[in-house]
């Protein structure tokens, strides 16, 4: 086990913790967020869904993100192209 920080650190390739537990919620939630988002898209406007994208984006990166990524996803998911966001039970760590 090698320690980061307090709360974070890595065992087998892994990162564990407090801090790795809270990343890996806020990208669950960024992904239920992108989930509904997409069902509802054809009765949200183009504001409304941009703005549900850069929130979702946002949660994950607590960060703004790059207008142009905010763009292109909220493109891909107006012209009815599925975003997948898979989460896994573990976050790997280079």
């Amino acid at each position: 086990m090698t320690f980061i920080e307090p709360g974070l650190y890595v065992r087998n390739g892994f990162a564990e913790g407090p801090l790795a537990d809270a990343a890996l919620s806020r990208a669950a939630r960024a992904g239920q967020i992108l989930d509904e988002l997409q069902e509802q898209a054809p009765t949200l406007t183009d504001s409304q869904l941009r703005d549900g994208v850069y929130r979702a984006l946002r949660r994950f990166t607590q960060e703004q993100p790059p207008t142009r990524r905010v763009d292109s996803l909220t493109a891909l998911i107006r012209q009815g192209v599925r975003i997948d966001w898979p989460v896994s039970d573990r976050l790997p760590c280079a």
